[in-house]
């Protein structure tokens, strides 16, 4: 496992816990650009994970270290403060690249 595709990894759960956040504290400002971007990120995880198996194994790690960025992320685009957050990711790998959840 090479160091790009776990950064690859990484910042593709970036983009998409960022957006999973903000579609959980912003349900008014839900739309079709966040919809799509959502999935645009579950696509592009599952694709990658299909072209790196052995990054299956990292995918706890790449969670956390992907979601602490994802707060700094979602605090820039809501009005809440980092401290607003959880410290642990709310969600599970599976429950995040799962095309049928969404949170509330």
């Amino acid at each position: 496992m090479g160091r790009t595709e776990k950064r690859e990894l990484v910042n593709r759960l970036i983009v998409l816990l960022a957006h999973l956040l903000n579609w959980k504290f912003q349900p008014k400002q839900r739309g079709r650009s966040w919809l799509l971007t959502i999935k645009e990120q579950r696509y592009a995880v599952a694709d990658h994970l299909a072209d790196n198996p052995s990054l299956k194994s990292k995918t706890e790690e790449a969670m956390n270290t992907a979601y602490r960025n994802a707060i700094l992320s979602a605090a820039k685009e809501t009005a809440i403060d980092e401290e607003g957050f959880s410290a642990a990711c709310p969600w599970t790998f599976e429950e995040a690249t799962d095309f049928e959840f969404w949170p509330d």
